[in-house]
């Protein structure tokens, strides 16, 4: 044995690696028709494979993440920036100038902009305006015909944001519009994600010209949006004007089209992962009576006879811990990319300057490694005294570091006050042509859930 084998000071660090190949790729394709296929279940199994492992999508080589400590590091490190698959199909939609999107030093400009509108103490301000859209949403459950919770959700999900956010009376019409729109674009995009074949879909093929109709509609409904401002002389203190009053980094204006991806990034991902989050909770709801009748009770012992306020949120622990093992097990954020900077290494392996890195937060949230009985649907995980046992990382539905979504705090208020609403008032059964099984896109929701609404 030499001296340097066991001195710490002396010993080598071992050189990366290349990480291990996925098995179960095929010509062409790579492992593109497995995340078709059975995209969810193919990830989950990557943890077996090793802690990073290799896929082929199409002739790319990606590389993806599958433990809670390196998705942290990853999300943390300045080696790896917002791209690679997912914002490339994403682009289309959010485009290139928005927070979503943007990197260095831009971004970091358009989170000072939009920040303010997300900070713990501007929240409350937007606390009549949820209560109202909650008690609404509610409301609509009552007429004892199905309840469609997909469109529903979406409604409630953009209201409340246009009129917190943007200050906008946002009617029914653009609100249906947005639900549309947004279901054949996410779908669209979702399968450029996977199988990166451009070409084949600037073709006239009737699914591309529905995914052109749907986005060309998206982003003509921000233009009337931000139009309609413009044209009012109305300046209220809102994240709208923010924006048409920001500047560069020169001091100018910013230019129209960082606007207009602005103003995307606020009403769309936000609002399909929001929409996506309530349809999971309305799903829990009716399959899990009990929490049902444990939150309804919870509201009435903290409201009385009134309804649940913004201001009864951090009494609320059930719904909030409700709300929080939803997104835990049924998460619209299924899937993240980032690319290397530079030649680097995650977790001992290899990663080449360029690469994309992919990781699920649906598989590392639901991890036997992890969590206990980790497909069980268990509210009181995150009691104070258990939610300690579950390791760093392993659950973090806003991501972390500078890109932790701004609008987090926001996101609970309302995801908490809409549950509470429903729980307090009805008991849901899902009825005849419901259909609660996941349906995979760039976020995950509901099949087609149709729910009835029984008083209390």
């Amino acid at each position: 044995m030499t001296v340097e084998s066991v001195n710490p000071a002396t010993a080598r660090t071992p050189e990366p690696t290349e990480p291990p190949l996925a098995p179960g790729g095929v010509p062409g394709l790579g492992h593109g028709w497995k995340l078709v296929r059975d995209p969810l279940g193919f990830l989950a199994r990557l943890r077996d494979e090793g802690d990073v492992v290799r896929l082929r999508l199409g002739p790319k080589t990606v590389y993806a993440v599958t433990t809670p400590a390196l998705t942290g590091a990853l999300a943390l490190s300045p080696d790896f920036a917002i791209d690679g698959p997912l914002w490339e199909s994403l682009e289309g939609l959010l485009g290139k100038e928005g927070v979503a999107t943007a990197n260095g030093p831009r971004h970091r400009r358009q989170r000072r902009t939009i920040q303010p509108a997300f900070r713990l103490d501007a929240i409350p301000a937007y606390g009549p305006v949820m209560e109202e859209e909650a008690r609404d949403f509610a409301a609509r459950m009552a007429s004892g015909g199905p309840f469609d919770c997909t469109t529903e959700s979406f409604r409630v999900a953009v209201r409340i944001a246009a009129r917190c956010l943007l200050r906008g009376e946002y009617m029914d019409e653009r609100a249906e519009r947005l639900c549309v729109a947004l279901a054949t674009v996410f779908r669209g995009m979702y399968r450029r994600m996977v199988i990166p074949a451009g070409p084949l879909y600037r073709l006239p093929l009737p699914a591309n010209r529905r995914f052109d109709r749907a986005l060309a509609d998206l982003h003509s409904l921000v233009d009337e949006i931000v139009a309609e401002r413009r044209a009012s002389g109305r300046k209220p203190d809102d994240l709208l004007t923010a924006l048409l009053e920001a500047k560069d980094d020169k001091g100018d204006p910013i230019g129209e089209q960082e606007i207009h991806d602005q103003v995307v990034a606020i009403i769309t991902p936000g609002s399909e992962t929001v929409a996506s989050t309530v349809m999971w909770l309305l799903q829990l709801l009716a399959a899990h009576p009990e929490h049902a009748d444990k939150m309804c009770a919870e509201a009435e012992s903290v409201a009385g006879d009134r309804p649940v306020a913004f201001a009864d949120i951090q009494k609320l622990s059930h719904t909030n811990r409700f709300v929080v093992e939803s997104m835990r097990l049924r998460p619209a954020v299924w899937i993240l990319t980032r690319r290397a900077l530079t030649d680097t290494e995650v977790g001992g392996y290899r990663i080449p300057a360029g690469a994309d890195i992919v990781y699920s937060p649906y598989a590392i949230q639901r991890d036997a490694k992890s969590y206990a009985r980790h497909l069980e649907f268990d509210p009181d995980r995150w009691l104070p005294e258990r939610s300690g046992d579950v390791p760093k990382y392993a659950m973090s539905p806003f991501s972390v570091g500078n890109r932790k979504c701004p609008s987090d705090h926001f996101s609970m208020a309302q995801l908490t006050l809409v549950t509470a609403a429903v729980a307090r008032r009805w008991r849901l059964e899902q009825v005849s042509g419901s259909d609660d099984a996941t349906r995979v896109g760039i976020t995950l929701r509901p099949n087609r859930l149709l729910v009835r609404a029984t008083p209390r």
